[in-house]
């Protein structure tokens, strides 16, 4: 187990948590402001912490980060991949639980473009017989 930070980096959609991690009480702070202050919503609060849950590693390290682009449930989803990732480079052990739980894998689906000749992705505009 390493006494430094570990450094390591999510993205999810438009977004990307770079996640400082080191031993600690379990402080989370995100672009300079607590957690709970930034996210503002339980169930995101919840997804960001489930690395620790499966790692049973609750309250054993401190977390700051710095995360860009998207909007809060992407950057929730780019700070759980980080912080897995940093957990794995902590800890070799930590690799199987948070593969198994599907964290250590990126989200690929990314927003669909916008096609000639209609309004959105998939949106036609409306059809007119006469």
């Amino acid at each position: 187990m390493k006494d430094t930070a570990t450094y390591a980096t999510g993205r999810r959609k438009e977004s990307v948590a770079r996640v400082w991690i080191k031993p600690g009480s379990g402080k989370v702070i995100v672009n300079k402001q607590e957690l709970i202050a930034y996210f503002r919503r339980p169930t995101l609060e919840m997804i960001i912490k489930q690395p620790f849950s499966v790692t049973s590693t609750e309250g054993q390290y401190d977390v700051t980060a710095t995360v860009k682009g998207g909007g809060l449930t992407g950057q929730a989803g780019a700070m759980l991949l980080g912080i897995s990732r940093a957990l794995k480079e902590v800890n070799e052990e930590m690799k199987k639980p948070l593969r198994d739980a599907g964290f250590l894998t990126r989200d690929p689906r990314e927003k669909e473009r916008k096609k000639p000749g209609q309004p959105g992705a998939r949106k036609r505009f409306q059809f007119s017989k006469r």
